[in-house]
């Protein structure tokens, strides 16, 4: 296949290795002269401008941030092939979307950024949301894609933007929040960085990503992440609240006790892989449940599905 890939970042220029090993045709671009340097430099091929990336291609990934998005799209002004994304916001992207779009985020992210934090096998079990918008979508573009990803190992997750942009606003957005927030504790603050260990480390890793970043995908996606963020300040305030009992061991373990079994038992353990028909209504069916596709088949009218089946945790 002939892919074309604009920004070369850590997602954009992943995919830029892992396709070309997957043996693709691919060509980049970054509108970076030093990464696009950096990119040829390691072998890869690199085009000088968006136009030139584009020519003869079947798919168009924009690997760019939130902010950059437009003036990109509109560089593609009658580009025939399918065009994805991989930001981590859905529903702005969607209401920006040229024909034959299908909006895309690898949950393959890391705190470091930028051509030099590159890595072929990046995607190599990670979950890639491929939305799927009943009305919108053309499923046979969304297979294409499905296929793609999938062939570098990738879980492809057939969710809608809204249903995406809710879940990653839980999972990801508010704890980058959060993670800001801890590691601002380190201020002024000489012995709590002498005696800060694992729970701190885990608790605050991605607050090292670059602050632009969190911005973009916070603000990007605020009407979820709001919503959420009350949610879990309320749970807070119910902690706190828990403290002032007469035992606030005793208070505070109804509470705790339902999150330990819920991280236990995460993730979420493969079950057996069936084959499903290839409908939107059954992967958006499939998305919802937790599932996820790790093939499709020659025909196109089948995929491999997997749901995932719960742990059992022992209470301890």
């Amino acid at each position: 296949m002939h892919i074309a890939i604009v920004g070369l970042g850590l997602i954009g220029g992943s995919l830029l290795r892992a396709l070309t090993a997957a043996g693709h045709t691919v060509v980049g671009y970054d509108s970076d002269p030093a990464t696009r340097d950096q990119a040829s430099a390691a072998g890869l091929r690199v085009a000088d401008s968006v136009p030139a990336a584009l020519t003869g291609t079947d798919v168009a990934v924009l690997a760019v941030p939130l902010p950059a998005l437009p003036a990109v799209l509109a560089e593609l002004t009658g580009y025939p092939g399918v065009v994805t994304d991989v930001t981590s916001v859905k529903g702005p992207v969607r209401d920006l979307a040229p024909p034959r779009f299908v909006g895309g985020h690898p949950m393959a992210g890391k705190e470091t950024s930028g051509f030099a934090a590159t890595d072929a096998t990046l995607f190599d079990g990670c979950a890639w949301v491929l939305c799927l918008e009943p009305g919108e979508t053309a499923l046979p573009d969304w297979l294409t894609l499905a296929t793609l990803f999938t062939g570098l190992g990738a879980r492809v997750v057939p969710l809608t933007a809204t249903e995406h942009d809710r879940v990653v606003a839980q999972v990801s957005h508010v704890p980058h929040l959060s993670a800001a927030a801890l590691a601002g504790r380190l201020h002024d603050n000489p012995p709590a960085a002498t005696l800060a260990a694992g729970s701190f480390r885990d608790g605050t890793r991605v607050a090292a990503t670059r602050a632009e970043l969190i911005a973009a995908m916070c603000g990007g996606n605020a009407v979820a992440v709001r919503e959420e963020l009350d949610h879990l300040l309320a749970e807070l305030q119910d902690l706190r609240a828990r403290l002032d009992a007469p035992d606030p061991v005793a208070a505070l373990i109804p509470v705790l006790r339902p999150a330990v079994e819920l991280r236990r038992a995460w993730p979420p353990a493969p079950g057996t892989p069936v084959e499903v028909a290839a409908d939107i209504s059954v992967l958006l069916g499939l998305g919802r449940t937790g599932g996820w596709i790790t093939a499709v088949s020659e025909s196109g009218r089948k995929v491999t599905a997997i749901v995932p089946r719960v742990r059992e945790t022992a209470n301890r």
